[in-house]
C-alpha cells in the first residue's frame, strides 16, 4: 500500500519522506528517508507533522510547505497538492486541510514550514495531541474533494477496508 501511495504522490512533490518510529530498516526497500518523531513518548500524529516540518526545514531549506497524508490512504487525488495550494492562496490562508463527504481530514493538509516552532510549543508546552485542535488555531482553509465513486481519503485500517479498496480498484 505504501508503494501505491508513493506512486500517487511522487508526481506532485519535490521529495517524499516517511514519518515512522522504531526500526527504519523495515522501510529500506522504499528508498525514502524515514523521519522519526522529534518528541519522545509517541505523542501522536502532531509529532509526525512536526518531524516533517523540521525535516523539510533542515533538508529542503527553500521549501515553504509540506503536505502530510496517512500512508493508509491509497486513493489520494492526483490533484491533491495543486488543489490545496490554489485554495490556500485564493483564501489568503495560512494552510489548507482536506475534506470529503462533509468530513474534515486534518492530517491531510498543506503545512507551512514556518509553523514548526508554534507546533512544537503546542505539543510540548500546551500538551496538545489532536491535529484538529492545532488546525483550529491557524488561519486554515478547507478544500472539499468529491467522493463520487469512492472517498478519496478512505483509510485502510482493517481487512474489510482492504477488501473494499480492492473491489473498488477492480471496478466492482
Amino acid at each position: 500500500m505504501l508503494a501505491h501511495v508513493m506512486d500517487r504522490l511522487q508526481p506532485q512533490v519535490l521529495g517524499l519522506a516517511l514519518n515512522a518510529n522504531g526500526d527504519a530498516a523495515r522501510f529500506a526497500a522504499f528508498g525514502l528517508p524515514v523521519i522519526p518523531d522529534t518528541i519522545s513518548n509517541n505523542p501522536g500524529p502532531l509529532a509526525g507533522i512536526l518531524a516533517g516540518l523540521e525535516w523539510a526545514t533542515r533538508d529542503y531549506p527553500s521549501a515553504a510547505d509540506i503536505v502530510t497524508i496517512p500512508a493508509d490512504t491509497p486513493f489520494i487525488p492526483d490533484n491533491l497538492i495543486s488543489a490545496l495550494l490554489e485554495a490556500r492562496d485564493r483564501a489568503g490562508a495560512c494552510m489548507a486541510i482536506a475534506a470529503s463527504s462533509g468530513r474534515l481530514h486534518p492530517v491531510i493538509g498543506l503545512w507551512p514550514v514556518t509553523l514548526a516552532t508554534s507546533l512544537r510549543q503546542a505539543i510540548v508546552e500546551d500538551g496538545m495531541q489532536k491535529v484538529s485542535d492545532f488546525v483550529d488555531r491557524q488561519a486554515a482553509t478547507v478544500v472539499d474533494f468529491p467522493a463520487a465513486a469512492f472517498d478519496p481519503f478512505h483509510n485502510v485500517n482493517t481487512e474489510a477496508d482492504r477488501l473494499d479498496a480492492e473491489r473498488f480498484l477492480a471496478g466492482e
